[in-house]
């Protein structure tokens, strides 16, 4: 019998050895890119590996900005120079850090806040203009919660911009001699859990490795959850892996980007 998996501390310690790391979502933005952002070009915040779509992010001064599990030293300081009204809120204490560490040597007002994205409770009703949800919701078994918070804690007119991969890349096994020939072979059915899908031996050594537990989630739940959350999609991006780490990433695009809107 296996013992039981705390996903929430689980990921929360992974998150927090990542970013005593430096890993490159927590690698905090230099002095030149806050300089830019305080000039206006806050074009180094990043949905995705590459910059934002020609106007989904027109304008930031004075509007209320949530950087929703997205800790880092990243986005958020960015934002905030370029005269945004930002808070950051993370699972990742150290995460959160690295933002607390460029406001300070910044001279940024920047709010840092600790908790799950799926429960946003301590915010109000239209709390915020913009939500900005760089990928992570690969953390979490069930993404539909975090859909309807952000729908709830957006003021009429708001906007969620948000990311997310492919379901794509979580189908394939793992064989690495079919990743040396180039070769793709689905066994996995969406959604996908590395809890569910990996053999015992393999979610052990990834718990002992450190490694944050991963989910995939189908289409459906990333795009179709916000559509049923309230939300109407306006705008879709793709975006290549830099890295490519699975056959897939070598013939598609697997990053997505959503922007979307809460009438009212």
């Amino acid at each position: 019998m296996t013992d039981p998996i705390d996903l929430l501390t689980h990921n929360q310690s992974a998150w927090n050895r990542q970013a005593a790391q430096g890993c490159a979502w927590s690698a905090p933005v230099s002095a030149e890119e806050i300089a830019t952002a305080r000039a206006g070009d806050w074009s180094a915040a990043r949905l995705t590996p590459g910059p934002l779509p020609t106007g989904w992010l027109d304008q930031v001064r004075d509007r209320r900005i949530l950087c929703l599990a997205a800790g880092g030293g990243q986005q958020a300081p960015i934002l905030a120079a370029a005269g945004a009204d930002v808070t950051v809120f993370d699972f990742s204490e150290g995460q959160l850090d690295q933002d607390r560490k460029v406001a300070a040597r910044e001279g940024l007002d920047l709010r840092c806040m600790q908790g799950d994205m799926r429960d946003l409770s301590v915010f109000a009703d239209a709390s915020f203009d913009i939500i900005f949800h760089p990928i992570s919701n690969l953390y979490i078994p069930d993404v539909r919660p975090v859909w309807r918070e952000c729908a709830r804690v957006l003021a009429p007119q708001g906007e969620l911009l948000s990311s997310f991969w492919n379901p794509v890349v979580f189908v394939a096994d793992r064989d690495p001699a079919l990743t040396a020939q180039g070769l793709v072979r689905p066994n996995r059915r969406l959604p996908y859990s590395d809890i569910a899908h990996l053999s015992a031996e393999d979610l052990a050594a990834k718990r002992e490795r450190g490694e944050a537990l991963v989910f995939g989630h189908t289409l459906a739940d990333q795009i179709g959850g916000q559509l049923d959350a309230g939300l109407v999609l306006t705008g879709f991006h793709e975006d290549w892996q830099p890295h490519p780490r699975f056959v897939v990433e070598n013939v598609m695009r697997t990053f997505m980007a959503t922007r979307a809107l809460k009438l009212g």
